[in-house]
């Protein structure tokens, strides 16, 4: 037989039962479907993670200094890092053990029947603290260096530090003190994207940490551009103090590209064995009919052999049955795939993420499924002999 007579052999069967054929087909389109929807929307889902992941943690890039004599780094090094391309923002903090539990109460009078001071953590930071925390005031200001340069008496409240203080507002300069001293709140900052334990703090000008002991940078926090946390990693203790940066800690991010591959690989390997599932569901379908029409078709398969046809033959002729049932399948299955995934990227508001080797290669995975699956069927019409076949 010819390959355009066995072609059109294979259509015709395929044809003969349309319904059957169309439920037969049914199995791939699902199975390729599912498996193109789930590597899709893992692409896609992983690209969104990784996205988020970037924007959190992948631009934050924190140097510790510890104590010395002479200092490592003075309170105005940090204006050299902000200085530097790619950094988006930088502060230097002060904390140590002493004020880690000073006592504060937000007013001068004793009354026994209630609890008035709180044991808080007090840190001295440069004015541009709350950029470096992500963090948004969510009353008043923050100190700046006019403050610094008048010595101020000026704090500013970590918002969980306000709500143990009573602090609710402070547009009437309300005051807490910190030991017999008073200090004036100007502001209250809260919703930190890191270091998120100082919304239980205390924030003052270095001026004014002094009298704590604070006047030691211990921690320089920056924010970077995204991709530049690496470099601004390497470059950041040479600004902040030149000839010493070997005895500064850095502690940046990992590779976003690593991170990136790692999400994208955990989801896609979840998905691909559900889609393979779903797959292989398909895969036994296409057998099971293959072998039911084989055995229902046992008269005409004895015919063919005593006309001349070859045990090749009809195994060709079945074999190109279910192949087709699974090429048409990859096809219709890899279309709604696609759709589905630009669908749901566009209800989620996301960047649809396909590859598009996956698109080309799911209509020749059908086929090899169908291939795969009328193997046995194929087989065991072949094995059948004419007088046998014709009875």
């Amino acid at each position: 037989m010819h390959l355009r007579d066995l072609l059109n052999e294979a259509m015709a069967g395929m044809l003969a039962r349309p319904v059957r054929s169309a439920l037969t087909t049914l199995g791939t389109v699902l199975g390729i479907a599912t498996l193109v929807i789930t590597l899709g929307v893992a692409a896609t889902a992983g690209n969104q993670i990784v996205g988020r992941f970037d924007e959190l943690t992948a631009t934050s890039v924190t140097v510790d200094v510890f104590p010395d004599d002479p200092p490592l780094v003075g309170w105005t090094a940090v204006d050299q890092v902000t200085r530097l391309r790619g950094v988006t923002s930088a502060a230097a903090i002060s904390e140590n053990e002493k004020s880690a539990n000073l006592r504060v109460r937000s007013n001068n009078l004793l009354d026994p029947s209630r609890v008035t001071d709180q044991t808080l953590t007090v840190i001295a930071s440069t004015p541009g603290l709350p950029s470096a925390l992500k963090g948004r005031m969510m009353q008043g200001r923050y100190f700046d260096a006019g403050h610094l340069a008048r010595g101020d008496k000026v704090v500013v409240l970590g918002q969980r530090a306000a709500t143990m203080l009573g602090v609710t507002r402070v547009d009437r300069a309300p005051a807490i003190f910190i030991g017999n001293q008073a200090y004036t709140v100007i502001g209250i900052l809260g919703e930190l994207g890191r270091e998120k334990n100082l919304t239980s703090a205390i924030m003052l000008p270095p001026t004014i940490g002094r009298r704590f002991g604070l006047g030691e940078v211990t921690k320089v926090l920056v924010n970077t551009n995204l991709g530049a946390a690496d470099l601004i990693a390497k470059q950041a203790p040479l600004a902040l103090s030149p000839g010493n940066e070997g005895a500064l800690q850095v502690t940046s991010p990992p590779s976003p590209t690593r991170a990136r591959d790692g999400v994208q690989n955990d989801v896609n390997s979840l998905f691909l064995i559900l889609g393979l599932v779903s797959l292989v569901v398909g895969a036994v379908g296409i057998a099971n009919v293959t072998l039911v029409t084989v055995m229902e078709r046992i008269t005409e398969i004895g015919l063919r052999r005593a006309l001349g046809a070859a045990r090749r033959h009809i195994a060709a002729q079945f074999l190109l049955e279910s192949t087709l049932i699974g090429l048409t399948g990859g096809v219709i299955g890899a279309s709604i795939g696609v759709l589905a995934i630009v669908a749901v990227s566009a209800a989620r508001q996301w960047t649809p993420v396909l590859d598009v080797r996956l698109a080309a290669a799911a209509p020749v995975a059908g086929a090899l499924v169908g291939l795969l699956a009328g193997l046995y069927p194929a087989l065991r019409g072949a094995r059948m002999e004419p007088v046998d076949a014709l009875r």
